[in-house]
C-alpha cells in the first residue's frame, strides 16, 4: 500500500507541501510529517533522513551546465566519437539476448538504448559519486525547482523501507539519478525489472537489469515500437522556415511536397517536425512522434537531438552534413537575447543562455515579425535588431 500511496501521489505532480529553504532541521523534520500523511512509517522516515547533509558540490553541479550553451554540431562533435560507437557495437554484442528480449516485448530499438547508456555513464563506467539521499534532499531544500525533488525524496525512502536503497552509502549522479541508465528513485518504482533473472534489481552493477528498466521507461513514456525517431533530411535553398520547429508537425508527404528529401533511404510515411538546429544553412532533420520522448528523458535540446542522433550513428547511419550556418551566438549573447525576447512578452524559460525549445520559438516568432527567414537560429544580426 505504501507503494501505491507514493505512486499516486509522484503521478499526480508535485506533493501538496511544496516548501524549500529555511533550517534544515526543520526543513526535514516537513519532510518526515510529509512522508507520513503519504503512508510511510515516521521512523523508516526519520532513519532515512538521519544523517542527511546538504552537498554544495551539487548545488554547484546544478548550476553550472554550461555545457548546453555549445550548439548542436560542437556538442555532437564532443560526445560522439569513433570510440564510443565501437563501444556501442562491442555493448550490442556483449549484451544481444537482453536487447533482443527487449526488442521483442518492448519494441525499443538497442540503438536507442545504446545511446542513453554511453551518454549516460559511458556504459556503466561513469556513475556519479554523489550521495543520492543528500543530493536529493539538497536539490528540494534549494529553491530553485524544488517540485521536481521533493517527490523523489518519498520514492527514495520506499525503496529504503523495501531494503533496495541504502541512504547512507546509495551514490550516483548529483540530480540524484542511481546506476547504468541514470534512473530517478520514482522511475526505480516504477519501471525497474530483473533483466538477468536473480530476483534482484541492480541498476548499479547489472547491465540486462538497467537495460530492461530503461526500455520500460521509455515504453511507459510512449515509445511507440516499430517506427523511427529521427532521419537526416535534404532541405531546398528557400522554403517557408517557418514550418520548422518542434511546434509544427506535417505529413511525410507534405515535407516532400516542399522539396524534403531523406539524405538516405526514403521518408517514413508518419507526421513529422523539420528540425533545424542551427537554422536553414545547417543540419537538418526530420523528428517522428518517437522522438517526443527524448523530450520526456531530458529536457535539453541539444542533449536530446544528439543522443537521437547518435542512435541512428549506432545503427548504421552517415554522419550528418554540417552545411554552412551562421555563425551562433555565446552563451552570453544568448543570455542578452532571452532577456530581449523576455522584455517583449515571451516565454523563454530564464534567461540562461541555453538555446533550448522556448528560446527557439520565440526567435522564430521575431523573426517573422522582422520579415527574417524565421529558421529559429539566432546571429549576432538578430540580436541588434531587438
Amino acid at each position: 500500500m505504501r507503494v501505491l500511496t507514493v505512486l499516486a501521489m509522484l503521478a499526480a505532480g508535485p506533493v501538496a507541501a511544496q516548501t524549500c529553504g529555511g533550517s534544515w532541521s526543520a526543513f526535514k523534520a516537513g519532510l518526515v510529517d510529509e512522508a507520513v500523511t503519504l503512508g510511510l512509517e515516521r521512523d523508516v522516515a526519520e532513519r532515512f533522513l538521519a544523517n542527511a547533509q546538504q552537498d554544495a558540490d551539487v548545488l554547484r553541479a546544478d548550476r553550472a551546465q554550461g555545457v548546453f550553451q555549445r550548439d548542436f554540431v560542437d556538442f555532437s562533435r564532443r560526445l560522439i566519437s569513433n570510440n564510443r560507437i565501437e563501444n556501442a557495437q562491442a555493448q550490442s554484442q556483449r549484451q544481444d539476448a537482453i536487447f533482443d528480449r527487449i526488442e521483442a516485448e518492448l519494441g525499443i530499438p538497442r540503438e536507442v538504448l545504446l545511446a542513453f547508456w554511453a551518454f549516460e555513464t559511458d556504459f556503466g563506467a561513469v556513475q556519479g559519486n554523489f550521495n543520492t539521499r543528500n543530493a536529493l534532499v539538497t536539490l528540494a531544500h534549494d529553491c530553485r525547482r524544488p517540485e521536481l525533488f521533493r517527490p523523489q525524496i518519498f520514492a527514495a525512502m520506499e525503496l529504503f523501507a523495501r531494503g533496495d536503497l541504502n541512504p547512507d552509502t546509495t551514490t550516483g549522479a548529483w540530480a540524484g539519478e542511481i546506476g547504468m541508465v541514470q534512473m530517478l528513485p520514482g522511475d526505480i518504482i516504477e519501471n525497474g525489472r530483473d533483466g538477468d533473472g536473480d530476483g534482484q534489481v541492480s541498476l548499479k552493477t547489472s547491465p540486462p537489469d538497467a537495460l530492461l528498466s530503461g526500455a520500460s521507461v521509455l515504453s511507459s513514456l510512449g515509445w511507440v515500437p516499430n517506427q523511427p525517431w529521427l532521419q537526416e533530411v535534404v532541405v531546398p535553398d528557400a522554403m517557408d522556415w517557418s514550418l520548422s520547429g518542434t511546434e509544427t508537425r506535417l505529413p511525410a508527404s507534405d515535407w516532400a511536397a516542399m522539396g524534403v528529401q531523406a539524405r538516405d533511404g526514403t521518408l517514413a510515411q508518419l507526421p513529422a517536425s523539420l528540425i533545424l538546429p542551427m537554422g536553414r544553412n545547417g543540419p537538418a532533420f526530420l523528428a517522428y512522434p518517437n522522438f517526443d520522448v527524448y523530450f520526456e528523458w531530458n529536457q535539453s535540446f541539444v542533449y536530446v537531438l544528439t543522443a537521437a542522433y547518435f542512435a541512428t550513428r549506432i545503427g548504421g547511419a552517415q554522419v550528418y552534413d554540417a552545411g554552412n550556418p551562421a555563425p551562433g551566438l555565446s552563451g552570453d549573447q544568448i543570455q542578452q537575447l532571452q532577456e530581449k525576447l523576455q522584455a517583449r512578452g515571451y516565454d523563454v524559460g530564464g534567461a540562461d543562455g541555453i538555446l533550448g525549445a522556448k528560446t527557439r520559438a520565440a526567435v522564430q516568432a521575431e523573426q517573422q515579425r522582422l520579415g527574417l527567414p524565421a529558421d529559429a537560429w539566432p546571429t549576432a544580426s538578430l540580436l541588434a535588431q531587438l
